[in-house]
Parts: C-alpha cells; structure tokens; sequence
C-alpha cells in the first residue's frame, strides 16, 4: 500500500477496510492505526497490541497495525506546537476502525479535549460503553455478576460541544445583556461576575444516537432500551431528546420488533400488550436511573442518552463492576469506529511496566466486534476472564485480591495470551 502521510508509515502488507454507508467490508488482514497514548498508555498500547494480535491469529485472522500519532507522540514529531495532526485524523478517516490509548490535553493546546476533538472531527456521534463483570475482579457491590449493561452516549452535543463564555469578557456581557434585555430573563441572572454557556441538543444528534442504540439492541438480542435525560427540569433540551428518541422508536420500526412504551407503562404494566421479542423502548430520569442502577441493575440493558448524562452514567456502571481500569469503550459513526479505553492517561504511573491494561485489551475486543470478529472478540474475553479469575492480575487489583499474583503490564498481557493458546 503507498500513501502520501509524511511521518505515518503505511504497511507494506494488508488492505483497508471499506464501507457502504454503515456496512464494512473487512478483510481478514486488514489495516488498523494505533495510536498507544499518553502517560500508561506507553505501557499498555503495546501489550494490548500484543494480546490483539494473539486472538486474531488464533482465529485465522491478522491485523497489520499503522501507528499514528496525537499528543505527547505528535509534539516529538511533528514540533510542540501540534497536538493532532491532519494527517493521525486523515488516516482514521481513510482506514474507518481504528483503536486509541488514553491521551492528555495539554494546558493551552487549542483543545478542550484531544478525545473530544478526534470524535468530533470525524462525527463519531456515538460513545459506547459496555460494562459487564469478570469473574475474580473485586467489586463494592454485592451483585457485581447482574451488570450486563451497553450505554450510548450522545458524543457531539450537550455541553461538551464547547459553546462558552469567560467571566468578565465582552462576550460574555453581550451574551448576558441579550438574555436579560431581548428575552426577558433578568431574574435568573445574578449580580457580579458570571460565566454563560449554551446546551445544545439537536433532533439530528438525539436520533441518531438513539437508531445507533436501538440497532445494537437488535442486532445483539438485548430486551430494552432505556433514554436517560433530565427532561423534568430541561424540557427543552433533555426532555426534547427523550421526545425524539420515542419518536424513532415508534415510527421508524415496526411494531413487532420495537415497542414504544408509553408514560404509564409502570403504573400499568398489567394491561399494555408488549410483543413477543420486541425491543422495548422506554425513559428515565437521569438522577433516578443512577439509583436504579445499584437496586435493580439486572433490568437494564441498553442506555441511550445526552453527552453529558452519559459521561456521569458510563463512570457509575463502571465503578459497580470494579472500576474504569476494566472499562472499555468505543465511538461509532456512520461505517467508522475509533475504540478507546475509559480510563485516563494517569501520568505519575508512565513508564513503570505497572498499569492495568484490561481496559485497552477489551476495548479491541469491542472494536473486532463491530468489524464482525465476534469469534475474535469472545475468545479475548474468556481469556482476559480466566487471567483474572485466576489471580493473576496488575498491582491494581491484587491489593483487593486475596492470594493474588502481581503482575506486571507485560507479564498480565502475556498470561492472557498464553490462555488464549489454551482455550483456541
């Protein structure tokens, strides 16, 4: 394969995976960029790429990995003043699945966030969270095995869509003098300093989140969709996302495969008739679902919700199950994936051969998944499960553990592989 990228060097070897709208054609040796990551991601990027490997291969499979660069790795390359360069978004962009590590923004990089920048430059409108427990992982909840649960968190809007004001700036005073004198909402503005941002939540952005949601559901033979928003109180905004997502439940599936539940479905339940294997699609208030996640986890299924709710949310599920150094994620466009781990770049633990790649690892399981490596991604985790369960795990969680074995990034990483050889 040739290229014009000027510090990405392409494989010589392998062939790029294509799309039709969202359906891929992948080849059994495709072409993947890497990117490991800031601070452990040094660390666990290669053993990852490693246990990667070893499932692929033990399934007939082969990935020619194409690193790039974003960050810390950019700067070296590419001079301080650049933290992602066209050409890192150019090739996720051109080669549709990709996989990250964690990566730090750095004070004053242009960027509110390097992650945010990467899913919103290539619209990958859809951050996905599975959360599930491992057998042997330490757990605050009594229940941990009952969490079996995909969030799908709106990734381009809400907040995090960057539309701010500073205190004490002209913009902010325009802003400010605009609410109060055209719109006539002085009382909520109070004296002194303040600073002002916009919250917004488009039909575009909620429908396509929650069809993404709703697919999965389909396609994985989950029972329920639950859209989390705090409509009650942004009627606008959040409770127009619950609107929009009911409206796709009801009007764009038929009614045998996607039943819209309505308002009194819990005080009625008795006398709605919900077909057989239907998907059923309901709403929560987002304060009350983060109760309803500790006292009846084994009813919820797929979470679909707004930027911010899903942040909040995804962090709470991950903690039930032991925490983000086990969480993988992805972001899903349309045909394109860019998997990454929860978890943060945690500097002061760089460079030390001890961070918990599991994260990462499964992370690539999620991604080989969504590329139709179902076989690949379950071996990944039966073998990350049987590491774990038998104790032989990273410092992290071999404090908890009783017994255990510490090991370290690479050590861990080469137990899984030697139990993917076992169970192949």
């Amino acid at each position: 394969m040739s290229s014009d990228y000027e510090h990405i060097e392409v494989p010589d070897s392998g062939e790029k995976i294509t799309a039709d709208g969202d359906e891929l054609s992948v080849p059994d040796e495709p072409v993947i960029p890497i990117l490991h990551g800031d601070g452990i991601g040094k660390d666990v990027g290669p053993a990852a790429q490693k246990v990667l490997d070893a499932a692929a291969a033990a399934t007939g499979r082969k990935v020619h990995w194409m690193e790039v660069y974003a960050g810390e790795s950019a700067r070296e390359i590419y001079g301080e003043d650049v933290n992602l360069p066209d050409e890192t978004v150019d090739a996720i962009r051109e080669h549709r699945v990709a996989i990250k590590g964690p990566l730090t923004t750095p004070v004053g990089a242009g960027f509110r966030s390097l992650n945010v920048a990467l899913r919103q430059t290539l619209d990958l409108y859809a951050n996905v969270r599975p959360t599930y427990y491992l057998d042997g992982v330490p757990s605050p909840m009594k229940a941990p095995e009952e969490m079996d649960m995909v969030t799908f968190r709106e990734n381009t809007e809400d907040v995090y869509a960057g539309i701010e004001w500073e205190q004490g700036t002209e913009e902010v005073q325009q802003v400010k003098e605009f609410v109060e004198d055209e719109m006539g909402m002085d009382d909520i503005m109070h004296d002194g300093p303040i600073g002002l941002g916009l919250k917004p939540i488009s039909e575009k952005g909620s429908k396509r989140l929650v069809r993404e949601a709703i697919d999965y559901a389909i396609e994985n033979d989950r029972d329920k969709v639950t859209l989390v928003h705090k409509g009650n109180i942004m009627k606008f905004t959040e409770g127009q996302f619950g609107t929009w997502g009911m409206e796709v439940a009801d009007e764009e599936y038929p009614d045998d495969e996607v039943f819209a539940a309505p308002d009194s479905l819990w005080e009625e339940q008795d006398e709605v008739d919900i077909p057989e294997d239907a998907v059923m699609v309901e709403e929560r208030l987002a304060d009350a679902m983060l109760q309803w996640m500790q006292l009846r986890t084994d009813e919820f299924d797929v979470l679909a919700m707004p930027n911010l709710n899903g942040d909040y949310l995804s962090d709470a599920a991950g903690a039930q199950i032991g925490g983000l150094g086990i969480a993988p994620g992805a972001n899903f466009g349309e045909g394109r994936c860019l998997a990454e781990p929860v978890h943060g770049s945690a500097p002061k633990r760089a460079g030390q051969n001890k961070a918990n790649p599991t994260a990462l690892i499964l992370s690539g399981r999620l991604m080989f998944e969504y590329m139709g490596w179902e076989e690949t991604g379950q071996l990944i985790r039966d073998a990350v499960e049987q590491t774990i369960s038998d104790g032989k795990v990273t410092y992290d969680l071999e404090r908890q553990i009783e017994g255990g074995e510490k090991l370290s990034t690479t050590e861990y990483a080469d137990e899984i592989i030697a139990n993917i050889e076992k169970l192949s």
